[in-house]
């Protein structure tokens, strides 16, 4: 029985490839349909070639993402995402939508928190 808790559990490595920052956009990105690598690195700001690169990897890996080459000069190379892939970013499209829904409340919380004087914050031990 898989349990996500005990560290050799298999879902453990897959909750991290998918959960990871880059594993979520690149998933959420590839759920409106196929892109091309340069349209994924245009698409999802901030991520470099490499980070981009090694998170279709991985993704490719786990069978969540397809790659795709046409032969021509130079080929072209598309992603897009499997059926478990489009199992997957399902439920991230609703996380993804929670947290852009709640943002500013989540960043006004921890503005909030970190102004609070020591006395008042509550203790990470309790």
């Amino acid at each position: 029985m898989s349990d996500e808790f005990h560290s050799g559990c298999a879902a453990r490595m897959v909750l991290e490839h998918v959960t990871s920052r880059w594993g979520v956009l690149v998933l959420s990105a590839l759920s409106g349909g196929p892109l091309r690598f340069f349209e994924l690195r245009e698409k999802i700001e901030g991520i470099s070639e490499k980070m981009l690169s090694q998170t279709l990897r991985t993704l490719a890996q786990d069978g969540l993402v397809l790659r795709t080459v046409v032969p021509s000069a130079p080929p072209q190379v598309s992603y897009r995402l499997t059926p478990l892939g489009a199992g997957i970013s399902e439920p991230l499209r609703g996380l993804t939508a929670w947290i852009r829904d709640h943002a500013d409340a989540i960043v006004a919380a921890r503005a909030a928190h970190s102004a609070a004087s020591p006395g008042e914050q509550a203790s990470d031990a309790t």
